[in-house]
């Protein structure tokens, strides 16, 4: 059954549901080579491939088809496609701009695969496939050189360009939704929420969009500079169906965004965090047990509609949360007048 808006409100309003955790920490796990990035089909490619991750969803489908369902096994409801860098402007790095429409289809269509498979296993718990699309290398609000602060190395329509190729490989490919997320900089995700909801008024789609921001630092806010609430109000015109935070920080650490953005936005809220800060070797140390502390006061308070993990968890984490969802009523939005 297709997920509509109406539908996945109504999940919703009954339940928590839980997003999966890290791609690219369930890749690290394979030790991968600069081979198998490049399969056969880039052997010859003559650039460097390795840690290119999307890429495997052509050369190496076979992990990301068990990544996929191990996070299903672990009983997430949604799980995210590979397609964090898949947007030209960020394949550019591999000079492989000219696929990302393939490597969308065909990570929508792996993902789409696992949760048809666990959908007959239990017919009774439906799962989705959300349409990640990150916030690609570029920035549109800052001027990476210091001294030109007036250069930007990407304008507005380069990247709704992008993101709609990515968007429309991601439906192609069976996407159920379509989640913008780690925003770091909100004209990005606003390039991004044009594009998308410009191409689902286009093909009569009514599939749900979640937009997800990242708080960058102890000062609470993004990499551009805004404010939780800001980031609400600057998106708050793009009927999205649900809002969200992710990456960056830990939990606990976010716990007074995540609070802020309960109290101010009347969509459904996401949150997703990392297993703790990186330590001093960009490793993530929080354990299932220690996360799943903070995540179930977070439940416990009525904040969330949609848990999962960001970078550093597994489907260990997923397990714990998928338990957390299963015994605490979901976060009531305030209503829309309240809201403004």
């Amino acid at each position: 059954m297709t997920l509509t808006r109406s539908r996945f409100n109504n999940i919703l309003q009954d339940r928590i549901l839980v997003l999966d955790g890290a791609m690219g920490t369930m890749i690290q796990r394979y030790e991968l080579t600069e081979e198998d990035y490049r399969g056969e089909r880039f052997a010859s490619h003559a650039y460097s491939l390795k840690g290119n991750n999307d890429l495997l969803s052509i050369t190496r489908p076979d992990i990301i088809q068990a990544i996929h369902e191990a996070y299903l096994e672990a009983g997430a409801d949604i799980i995210e496609t590979n397609t964090f860098n898949s947007t030209s402007l960020s394949q550019a790095d591999y000079h492989l701009e000219d696929i990302v429409y393939e490597l969308n289809v065909t990570a929508a269509r792996l993902a789409r695969q696992a949760t048809e498979k666990y959908s007959r296993i239990n017919p009774d718990k439906p799962c989705w496939v959300a349409g990640s699309l990150g916030p690609t290398s570029k920035t549109a609000s800052m001027s990476p050189d210091v001294n030109d602060p007036g250069f930007r190395a990407v304008d507005f329509d380069e990247l709704a360009n992008a993101y709609r190729t990515q968007a429309t490989g991601l439906i192609d490919g069976g996407a159920d939704l379509l989640l913008i997320e780690t925003v770091f900089d909100t004209l990005n995700a606003k390039a991004a929420l044009y594009a998308v909801n410009g191409l689902l008024e286009e093909r009569k789609l009514d599939i749900p969009v979640i937009c997800s921001v990242t708080i960058t630092d102890g000062s609470g806010r993004t990499l551009s500079g805004q404010t939780p609430e800001a980031f609400w109000i600057s998106i708050s015109h793009a009927d999205v169906s649900a809002v969200g935070i992710n990456c960056a920080l830990g939990a606990a650490e976010m716990r007074p965004y995540l609070y802020e953005l309960s109290e101010k936005c009347w969509t459904w809220l996401a949150c997703y965090p990392n297993a703790g800060l990186p330590n001093a070797l960009g490793q993530y140390d929080e354990t299932p047990e220690e996360m799943a502390v903070v995540m179930e006061s977070f439940c416990q308070d009525g904040l969330i509609n949609i848990l999962g993990g960001c970078c550093g968890t597994t489907p260990e984490h997923i397990r714990m949360f998928a338990d957390l969802a299963n015994r605490y009523n979901p976060r009531k939005p305030p209503s829309l007048a309240s809201g403004k």
